[in-house]
């Protein structure tokens, strides 16, 4: 037992120092109780198999799938109108809407699709993230105390209940509870989070002459020479190779990209695949070609071959409703500077190899000041030209580490994050809110319902690969909470658990129903700034209704307590999944939960003293 005490001290001491990554911390824990035998390896390792920790992995790749889709955009310019520009309506509106879901879905679920919403809406705003993110969390845990599924605790004492021979809870009993407590963190978040949670932004100091692709489409003027034409059944170039029809001599234009109709299904899943035109790309009936020049020569060559021109000209990156625009899915534009040094220089576009050797095309060329547009394969480059580049974005990369002969300005690996699949958005919401539905309805497991969704979020391509949906994982809260949960079982192996709680509990009888349920709520409150709320209320439960029927009360209020008290735990980043979760995002330290959470949580403790009695007698 004591042994277990020190480790948990000194995993506490770390914390809080904030030097070492919390993640490190609780694994050094961990190992810990193995060596001294406190925990076998198969316990120690239980926690990464556990339901809540699987459920996260799979929660953070469909919130990133809400972020990659444009639906977190979407969802957050709606609230931001709403709001209009005052920022205590935001936060409101952004505490009440969490609140709202969480009453519902569980707490970290709410977070872990809320989180992605509320970036988009902070940066979007132009507010730092960190001034919503942790009241967020915390409002997910006080909207779980609306009903009785929002969260684990309130399922917990609902057996204990039963067990002991008492009418259970009904769905909405908690709903009054749920209330006060939302009402008492507004009052009490909206200063502290004011004083406290509003960090700078570290500028960017990168990247600053890089624009973004809209910006140069803009400066490039790309629409006056961008066009679109079909390939016809009848028409001449059916079944060829762009390498042996030789368009960019023949007619002095560029094919940009070739996309054809994909072959899957269905009015979410009915798309196009869109490919970089390369000298193997093969055209098939219905292919849409993108093509850059003059339009006299576009012109020229869609009546010589047989092709059907649809719009003058195409939109492109701007971003406005147009049907059909040069997207920036997989590919994407940057600026490349030819430096003094350039091999390049002197020679014509033609010659320079950059379709061959990394799969990119000369738009057109920026000289003094001037746009160079037309007969770019023929122009010569000279040093300081900076070249309008286009291709896939992972090229792009490439040709940016080789800077030897040029400088790719700007990041293309930071655009291309940026960039959203918006024609996915309804896909992603469609499959959200099954997943949600699923979850209320308990049709399935809810980590079935989590993983399910996940993967369905991959596989109708919600990421622009699977690499990217690994991306959005934050691991570091996944070590976080699966290092942390066997703590629970540690303590409850040593008597720990067992021991703080009776003697807490147990000297309080004597003075009084009052000061018994405050020593409850606060004992519960202590033990689940250590370990999981589910755990803390499992082991005090059952003391709980003991410690009510030993003085000859009713259970229900000391047993609520419990619940609140578990779920109201905000003092710590890793007491509840929820505040683990917008630790890294936040950029948040161990020492701002305690600024933040540590008042609302004794101002709550406080309030539920004085209101559980009124709510449920004794």
């Amino acid at each position: 037992m004591i042994t277990t005490l020190i480790i948990l001290a000194l995993a506490a001491v770390f914390f809080v120092h904030g030097k070492i990554r919390s993640d490190i911390v609780a694994l050094c824990a961990l190992v810990a109780l193995i060596l001294f035998g406190i925990l076998t390896p198969d316990e120690a390792l239980s926690g990464f198999s556990n339901s809540i920790v699987i459920m996260m992995v799979g929660l953070f790749v469909v919130g990133g799938a809400i972020f990659k889709t444009g639906l977190a955009k979407m969802v957050s310019s709606k609230i931001l109108q709403l709001a209009g520009k005052s920022e205590l309506k935001l936060f409101i509106l952004v505490m009440l809407v969490t609140a709202a879901i969480g009453g519902f879905v569980s707490n970290t679920g709410t977070v872990a699709l809320m989180l992605p919403i509320i970036v988009s809406m902070a940066v979007s705003a132009e507010i730092s993230p960190s001034r919503f993110l942790m009241p967020m969390a915390f409002a997910s845990s006080m909207g779980g105390m609306m009903t009785l599924i929002g969260t684990p605790p309130n399922l917990v004492i609902n057996d204990a209940l039963i067990s002991g021979g008492f009418e259970g809870l009904n769905f909405f009993s908690f709903t009054p509870v749920g209330v006060v407590c939302i009402a008492v963190g507004l009052l009490v978040l909206i200063p502290l989070s004011k004083w406290f949670l509003t960090k700078k932004e570290e500028k960017n100091s990168e990247g600053s002459t890089g624009r973004t692709s809209k910006e140069l489409a803009q400066k490039y003027q790309l629409a006056d020479n961008l066009y679109r034409v079909y390939v016809t059944p009848d028409s001449s170039i059916l079944n060829k190779k762009l390498i042996d029809l030789n368009i960019t001599q023949n007619y002095n234009i560029s094919v940009l990209e070739v996309r054809r109709k994909s072959s899957a299904q269905g009015r979410f899943l009915k798309t196009v695949d869109q490919k970089l035109a390369g000298p193997e790309t093969m055209l098939h009936d219905g292919d849409i070609l993108y093509l850059f020049g003059e339009f006299a020569d576009v012109e020229r060559f869609a009546q010589e071959n047989k092709l059907e021109m649809t719009e003058t000209n195409v939109s492109e990156f701007a971003g406005n409703k147009a049907p059909e625009k040069l997207s920036v899915r997989e590919i994407g534009i940057a600026e490349a500077l030819l430096t003094p040094e350039s091999k390049l220089i002197g020679r014509a576009v033609k010659e320079s190899g950059f379709r061959d050797k990394y799969k990119v095309n000369i738009l057109g060329i920026e000289r003094g000041g001037k746009y160079l547009l037309s007969n770019i394969k023929d122009r010569k480059m000279h040093a300081g030209d900076v070249l309008l580049i286009q291709g896939n974005w992972d090229d792009i990369a490439v040709m940016s580490k080789k800077q030897t002969n040029w400088v790719v300005l700007g990041q293309p690996i930071e655009e291309a994050a940026k960039v959203t699949l918006d024609y996915k958005a309804p896909l992603a919401a469609l499959i959200m809110l099954g997943m949600i539905l699923a979850m209320v309805f308990q049709v399935i497991p809810t980590v079935a319902a989590v993983l399910i969704a996940a993967i369905l979020m991959v596989l109708t391509g919600c990421f622009r690969s699977v690499e990217d949906a690994y991306k959005t994982i934050n691991w570091e809260s996944i070590v976080l909470i699966a290092a942390m949960l066997p703590m629970s079982l540690a303590l409850e192996k040593t008597g720990t658990s067992a021991l703080i709680s009776e003697k807490l509990v147990g000297g309080l009888g004597d003075y009084g129903p009052i000061v018994l349920l405050a020593g409850i709520y606060f004992t519960t409150s202590l033990m689940t700034m250590f370990i999981s709320n589910t755990a803390t209320a499992v082991l005090v439960a059952p003391i709980a209704l003991q410690s009510a029927l030993a003085i000859g009360v009713s259970p229900y209020p000391f047993l609520l307590a419990v619940a609140v008290s578990a779920s109201m735990c905000f003092a710590s980043p890793f007491s509840t999944p929820p505040n683990a979760l917008v630790m890294s995002a936040g950029k948040y330290t161990f020492m701002d939960y305690v600024k933040v959470g540590l008042p609302l949580q004794i101002i709550m403790g406080i309030v539920m003293i004085f209101v559980l009695p009124l709510l449920f007698p004794f």
